[in-house]
């Protein structure tokens, strides 16, 4: 998932990046299979542990939630958003057949939501059923209950031909004919009608609705992890009024239909979004979203997040959360304060990524040796520092973070200039000039692009900025492979969080390092393809059990690195912080922040 990371890594977070050493602590999530009284561990804080949940008393129902923020989501669209900033703004609307579980020390547990219990799997694990409950709806008019086909539909929507869900890799190879049905949607005409058609036309043998309230899923193969993946928004419903509307387009935007405690009552991009009551929504069939205040609004226009954070500590009625507004230059003064909360993200956040594809320098970046010789020349210990310094950052010098079943603790790039400047003399390249493509609305973006032209700068190599708007850097450069192929960028940073938890390698090796996918099918920005690691990613996708599934991901990450597809920064944490009015802050990995709709406010600042 991308993320600020997440949805990741990093769309916004980038300007806040705090994290903290492992000698202060460590975390593990075990992730889990659906179910409604799981122990397994969080990601929870690490070194500065939470002061006070400030969740005593009895919660105050009402009021607004005036939320801060200086970005948008990718699309307002829960079958094809992919970012974690995009699942916490549809979670408040859009209900999924799953959800992670909004409790402390529980937060990677996944638990029902319109479904009843976890799926029934059949003894081969091939076939799971899920029974959605009864009396939930979409606020039409009149009503209409959420079916089955519904959920099919939605399913089928994420391979869209417009703009597909960027995390296909991970199922599409396991959910029966689902590839064949794809490849099929990409030769439909990107328009509301075509894709209409085919959508309700064409039967997706693995996906069926057997009656109104009873979802069949048949896999290819075994998967244990499927459950847990089944929390993704993109397995939500879909109305059949969306079918109007091109999936993921602003006009889509403009017609959403809830079935969740909220809907939309205005949106306007990148400048703000309203949520309020949906009249249709029965408290008692959902036990995810609380939905203790009556309104939520998003400012999305703040461009200085420290001003935020004043605001916040100073009560200010428009400022009760604050998106990622707590930098590391931050933390000082905030270590007594018990509204701080530093969380870990699980993630890898930020990493730089090589344009493997691109023309510039006679293709140069498609060359091992070249990469390897820029990944020696890196100094991640530079780029921990303008990220708050050693002391709250964890490095990480390899694909998945240790919180990640199969992550392989390795080394292969430690800092070394000299080799940097043989391996590229060696390799016949010399006089490199390579195109950095960074947001200038974030500090610490600015300040990577920055580190990475001196560090380079050093080994012969010249480094100049490509700015981009943050409603562009995805959408218009990293998501668009023509981009890459074009040369408009030769490196970049980016930032990913898995999309489910523990056994969740797949999550980071299908959709950022096979090669066979490309965006915005998948999030393989700098368009790699390794034959060995497309082979090791079919090993372990295909192995039999769990444990042989985690060893061959850790080869997998090694042959990652071994051809030096990207240069990983760090696996952060989130600070966070909440005025002593707001309760229930309770942080989610999947989000990187608080469930708004779990959120309540004091009764005497509750107005906003």
């Amino acid at each position: 998932m991308q993320t600020r990371t997440r949805g990741a890594t990093a769309v916004a977070g980038l300007a806040v990046l705090a994290t903290i050493a492992t000698a202060c602590g460590g975390s593990s999530s075990g992730g889990g299979t659906p179910s409604s009284n799981s122990s397994s561990p969080a990601g929870s804080s690490v070194g500065f542990q939470k002061i006070s949940d400030n969740d005593t008393g009895t919660p105050s129902k009402g009021g607004t939630l005036n939320i801060l923020s200086s970005s948008d989501t990718d699309y307002l669209d829960p079958n094809v958003t992919y970012y974690s900033y995009g699942y916490e703004m549809v979670h408040p609307w859009s209900r999924g057949l799953y959800a992670y579980q909004n409790e402390e020390g529980h937060q990677t547990d996944v638990i029902p939501d319109l479904a009843t219990a976890a799926p029934t799997v059949s003894s081969d694990g091939k076939t799971l059923t899920v029974t959605l409950r009864d009396g939930v709806f979409w606020n039409t008019s009149p009503k209409r209950a959420v079916t089955a086909d519904d959920v099919v539909r939605g399913i089928k929507t994420a391979c869209n031909p417009a703009q597909p869900f960027g995390g296909l890799p991970d199922f599409d190879f396991l959910i029966e004919g689902y590839q064949k049905f794809c490849a099929g949607f990409a030769k439909v005409q990107p328009n509301a009608k075509a894709i209409a058609d085919y959508t309700e036309n064409t039967d997706l043998p693995g996906v069926v609705a057997k009656d109104p309230t009873t979802v069949v899923f048949t896999l290819t193969q075994p998967a244990s992890f499927f459950p847990s993946m089944l929390a993704l928004p993109t397995f939500s419903p879909r109305p059949k009024e969306m079918d109007n509307y091109v999936p993921a387009s602003t006009q889509a935007a403009q017609h959403t239909i809830a079935d969740g405690p909220y809907q939309v009552k205005s949106y306007q991009p990148t400048k703000s979004i309203v949520f309020t009551r949906n009249p249709v929504w029965d408290s008692s069939t959902d036990q995810v979203r609380k939905a203790w205040v009556d309104k939520i609004t998003i400012n999305m226009t703040i461009t200085d997040r420290s001003v935020g954070l004043k605001q916040q500590l100073a009560g200010t009625p428009t400022a009760d959360l604050c998106e990622l507004c707590v930098g590391a230059t931050d933390l000082p003064s905030l270590l007594s304060n018990p509204g701080l909360s530093v969380q870990s993200e699980q993630a890898s956040n930020p990493y730089i990524i090589f344009n493997t594809q691109s023309p510039n320098n006679n293709g140069a970046l498609g060359k091992v040796a070249v990469r390897q010789a820029l990944s020696y020349a890196l100094n991640r210990a530079h780029l921990l520092q303008v990220a708050g310094g050693t002391r709250l950052n964890v490095a990480l010098t390899h694909v998945l973070p240790a919180q990640i079943h199969g992550s392989k603790n390795i080394d292969l790039y430690p800092n070394n200039p000299s080799k940097a400047k043989t391996m590229l003399s060696d390799a016949g390249v010399s006089g490199l000039k390579l195109k950095f493509l960074y947001r200038p609305s974030s500090e610490s973006s600015k300040k990577m692009f920055q580190v990475v032209q001196q560090d380079l700068g050093q080994i012969g190599v010249t480094v100049t900025g490509v700015p981009a708007q943050d409603a562009d850097f995805y959408t218009k450069y990293l998501q668009k492979p023509d981009s890459a192929r074009a040369g408009q960028w030769d490196l970049s940073l980016a930032g990913w969080g898995p999309d489910w938890y523990g056994d969740a390698a797949l999550s980071f090796f299908g959709p950022l390092f096979d090669g066979r996918i490309l965006p915005p099918q998948s999030s393989d920005f700098g368009l790699f393809n390794d034959p060995a690691t497309n082979a090791c990613i079919d090993k372990a996708k295909n192995a039999t059990s769990t444990a042989e599934a985690n060893t061959t991901w850790g080869q997998c990450d090694e042959d990652v690195m071994k051809a030096a597809a990207f240069f990983p920064i760090t696996n952060p944490n989130t600070p966070l912080y909440h005025p002593p009015f707001v309760h229930h802050t309770v942080f989610m990995p999947v989000y990187q922040d608080y469930d708004w709709t779990n959120v309540w406010l004091d009764a005497n600042k509750n107005g906003g």
